[in-house]
């Protein structure tokens, strides 16, 4: 469903408007994928959002329609849109990374090479090398998600690869992240699989933000549905840390479309998820999502502009701000504008004094 495109109506025949303002950050509701192999039909979909998220005026209205039906766009009910930077950002990095594979051989024929000639014009093997050595490692020392281990990651990367209409269920691993929030894609062959660092499921679970663990899962898993592990993609961006402002915007825009994935697995995680990773994962209940990426408007000057561009991830007040505004695409260069007359919400933000922070899981043993 894309931006702007007129909602369905309500029971009361109002137009339901999924961008209206409820008073800051207000999760929609989530209507679950069928499970991995069952095919939709226009009865298995929710007409209506399922317990326990409830409904408030306004709210979006699933379509009859399942979301493989739907046009791409930002709406969390149909299939997720690609950033509207990725496409021309990698057509503009692959035609300078052929142009620079064609230097690179031409010195090499011409004798004038030193070591990066040669790394550069054996870039083929070293990529395929390093994305083999890497899988291999997963494979050895990796947990492996499965109904038995670690099942609820397991089922949060089917349902990911169902909603994204993906044919086969990208391998997936834990591995120990030593208080690192970190998780990760990539393939080699024709494998695909989704990295989660350990400490990321210490948000999840039923006591914790389950939400928050899902829609980070959808985001990595979404990596693998746009195409960005493809191997041939990669050779194509070989170039990209050698073009400090150029590549580094085209991964910005590969994670704003991520984020979309993960928005459209499960978009009532995007607050926590964004929480866990600036505060940690004991701390997120204390991050103001609203009053973070309110900051995203405010925030300006020379160096937030090349903090920004030398990122390879959209600044997170940028990115709350992407996550919040599903009007539009997240900014790439220039910070966001907020809308004419927007303020701080009347009586300020919601404060998190006195919240609690998560307490670390119970030990097992």
């Amino acid at each position: 469903m894309q931006p702007f495109e007129p909602q369905p109506s309500d029971q009361a025949g109002r137009q339901a408007d999924p961008y209206a303002p409820q008073g800051g950050w207000v999760p929609a509701q989530s209507t679950p994928a069928a499970s991995y192999g069952q095919q939709y039909t226009s009865g298995s979909y929710p007409s209506a959002p399922p317990a326990p998220y409830g409904s408030y005026p306004g709210a979006p209205v699933p379509p009859v329609a399942p979301p493989q039906r739907q046009p791409r766009g930002l709406s969390p009910f149909g299939m997720p849109a690609r950033h509207s930077w990725e496409i021309p950002m990698l057509v503009v990095v692959v035609v300078l990374t052929v142009l620079a594979y064609l230097i690179a051989l031409l010195l090499l024929a011409t004798g004038n090479f030193d070591q990066y000639v040669l790394a550069f014009a054996a870039a083929p093997l070293l990529l395929w090398f390093g994305r083999g050595i890497n899988y291999a490692g997963q494979r050895v020392n990796g947990v492996k998600m499965s109904p038995t281990q670690f099942p609820e990651g397991y089922q949060m990367v089917v349902d990911a690869a169902a909603r994204f209409g993906m044919a086969k269920v990208p391998d997936a691993y834990v591995v120990l992240g030593n208080g690192q929030i970190n998780a990760f894609a990539s393939g080699h062959g024709f494998r695909r699989y989704v990295v989660v660092y350990s400490d990321l499921f210490e948000i999840g679970g039923a006591a914790r933000e389950p939400d928050a663990l899902a829609f980070i899962i959808g985001h990595e898993v979404g990596h693998i549905a746009a195409g960005h592990t493809s191997y041939w993609r990669q050779l194509g961006m070989f170039l990209v840390p050698f073009l400090p402002i150029i590549g580094n915007s085209l991964i910005r825009a590969q994670e704003y479309t991520a984020d979309n994935h993960g928005f459209c697995n499960r978009h009532t995680g995007a607050s926590a998820a964004m929480g866990t990773l600036a505060a940690g994962k004991y701390m997120n209940r204390l991050v103001g999502f609203d009053e973070m990426a309110d900051r995203a408007a405010v925030e300006k000057g020379f160096f937030v502009w090349m903090v920004n561009a030398l990122s390879s991830h959209p600044v997170l007040t940028w990115r709350m701000w992407a996550l919040r505004d599903r009007s539009r695409h997240g900014k790439l260069f220039l910070r966001p504008a907020p809308p004419a007359g927007a303020a701080v919400p009347a009586g300020g933000y919601a404060s998190s004094y006195g919240q609690v922070p998560a307490g670390p899981p119970k030990s097992v043993v």
